[in-house]
């Protein structure tokens, strides 16, 4: 049977992505439990490959002193004016434009961002900034990049035209379960969509990641002094959003019409981050893919694995911790097998961010949202079958030991019934696919509506040809992005694909992905309905018949014996 490549394979040939943690949980297949065929070594040298390629971009933006550069391609921002490269093809990217004061290294790690200030010079903006300190892995394409903590920067993508209408802008937050990722993954580049759609400004934004952007510190006996540290990740994601808000009509785009848009815990911080104090002033709409609340963890299990990791390294305090070096950090941290999650601390975040949004947190906010239809095969994918089966296993132990026995009786009965069950897609991936990304889809697209609020919902169908990935968690960011195969294996039809991107494109426009017969790609009108509490309607992108549809039509969610496992987060 053939593998999967690229940034699923890294999943079965080391053992940190074998640690793949879901919901919390981990299950590590060790080397002698994995696999590795000539077709794995074909990866890892492919991976070499891709090291070698992304190392030969890697520059330093440098301020220019002399006055020689292009001044079409130069724009004032508060803390400095930024130059940036154009292509022929009339997209100008600016690269590595820093959104802080101080990156937060020596005395500013574990420490709120630095907020900017004036600066008169003018420097290059030619280079993607560095990746945030995280394991190098296989699969993980940013990680093979030049790492560091001085890492909090943004990219902007537009197209060199003269137009005078301001245009709206899209900020990507990349995913990577709060432990991986960074801008500088080639799927991330935006250049094919902004040339595709020119009437919008794409900007990317790095964070802290891992145990340098959520650590829970102030338990300590010194810890009084890191309050913050729990969710910098996410209080990065504001500051880069505040840098957008103030700059970016310099580009030529809208501060007032801004969409923040990720996907898996992309996803996951672009539904926290309209629940934070003041960020409504700087974005105006939501898209999110494959995440939710569903992936925070509380004050108690965030403190136990912040213990995990002090013990690891024979730690006490946070003045032993800043001793310690960032690869030693970043090792140790493996203990906690991927559950490294924004912290639901009752101050940043709201201790039940879906009350929050039944409560109106985000009304005044229009949201898109979806996920994919066999999530799970990502995973599946990555592991290899049989890892697979034996973290489900796991999984599955802990999760049941969770609920009550009416509870357990509920889910053991939606595992029985569960359909669409093939030797290499069981029930219980079925089930993962409930917790993890349907259930918190419902409840979101439930509470935003019930508050008043706009959802717009879908459903992503189309199945990837690699063996066991099927409709996988990832697979449609390829389509978004207009780039590469990593998690498909073939080219989606260009329309159906063409007629997704406008869509993103047009609700970041409007406030409503629905097109018309002139604006769609098939040259077919595609009204896109709101979610409402009565049908439940549903955008189901199939890959030759994109339509509405009530979710009860296709069964998406078991309500009676599923959704109420969100209560339980992902932890």
């Amino acid at each position: 049977m053939k593998h999967c490549f690229s940034r699923t394979m890294a999943m079965t040939l080391t053992l940190s992505l074998a640690v793949i943690s879901f919901c919390g949980s981990s299950f590590a297949a060790s080397s002698n439990d994995t696999n590795v065929s000539g077709a794995g070594f074909e990866a890892i040298e492919s991976s070499e490959k891709v090291k070698q390629e992304l190392m030969a971009q890697y520059g330093e933006n440098k301020p220019i002193m002399d006055g020689d550069y292009d001044k079409s391609l130069a724009v004032k921002c508060v803390n400095g004016t930024f130059v940036g490269r154009k292509t022929d093809d009339n997209i100008i990217a600016y690269k590595g434009i820093p959104f802080v004061g101080q990156q937060p290294v020596g005395e500013y790690r574990w420490k709120a961002p630095v907020e900017y200030g004036a600066d008169d010079g003018i420097y290059e903006a030619y280079y993607n900034g560095k990746t945030p300190c995280q394991k190098e892995e296989v699969g993980e394409k940013a990680s093979l990049y030049v790492q560091g903590e001085d890492c909090l920067h943004l990219n902007i993508w537009k197209a060199d035209d003269t137009g005078a209408e301001k245009k709206p802008v899209m900020v990507w937050i990349h995913g990577g379960a709060f432990e991986m990722g960074g801008t500088v993954d080639p799927l991330y580049e935006a250049h094919n969509l902004v040339r595709e759609n020119p009437y919008v400004i794409v900007v990317s934004i790095e964070y802290r990641v891992g145990v340098f952007g959520f650590f829970h510190l102030s338990h300590l006996p010194d810890g009084d002094d890191y309050p913050d540290a729990q969710n910098l990740g996410l209080m990065d994601q504001m500051m880069a959003l505040k840098w957008i808000h103030e700059n970016i009509e310099g580009f030529g785009g809208d501060p007032e019409n801004v969409t923040i848009f990720g996907e898996s815990a992309g996803g996951a911080s672009v539904t926290l981050l309209p629940l934070v104090e003041g960020s409504h002033e700087y974005f105006q709409r939501v898209i999110a893919q494959s995440g939710s609340p569903v992936f925070t963890r509380s004050t108690e299990e965030a403190i136990a694995c912040t213990d995990e990791v002090m013990d690891k390294l024979g730690c006490k305090t946070v003045a032993d911790l800043q001793k310690v070096d960032v690869e030693d950090l970043v090792n140790a941290s493996g203990v906690l097998g991927l559950r490294v999650w924004a912290e639901r601390d009752g101050s940043f975040l709201p201790a039940d961010p879906y009350e929050a949004y039944a409560d109106g947190a985000a009304k005044d906010l229009d949201i898109l949202q979806g996920c994919n239809k066999d999530e799970m095969g990502y995973f599946i994918c990555g592991f290899g079958l049989e890892p697979y089966n034996a973290f489900a296993a796991d999984r599955l132990e802990k999760k049941l030991a969770q609920l009550t026995e009416e509870e357990k009786a509920l889910v053991e009965s939606y595992m029985k019934d569960a359909g669409d069950v093939t030797e290499t897609y069981t029930s219980t991936s079925r089930l993962f696919d409930q917790i993890t990304f349907i259930a918190p889809l419902f409840r979101l697209s439930e509470n935003q509506t019930m508050a008043g609020g706009k959802s717009y919902t879908y459903f992503f169908t189309p199945e990837s040809d690699i063996p066991l990935m099927r409709s996988g968690h990832s697979i449609e960011l390829p389509v978004v992005f207009d780039r590469e195969k990593d998690t498909t294996g073939r080219d989606f039809d260009e329309t159906f694909s063409k007629i997704l991107r406008k869509m993103w494109v047009q609700f970041a426009k409007t406030g409503d992905p629905s097109l018309t017969a002139d604006t769609s790609p098939d040259g077919k009108e595609k009204v896109w309905p709101l979610y409402d509490l009565k049908d439940r309607q549903v955008m189901i992108f199939d890959e030759f018949d994109i339509h509405p549809e009530k979710e009860s039509e296709r069964a998406i969610l078991d309500w009676d014996r599923t959704y109420f496992l969100t209560k339980y987060y992902c932890i």
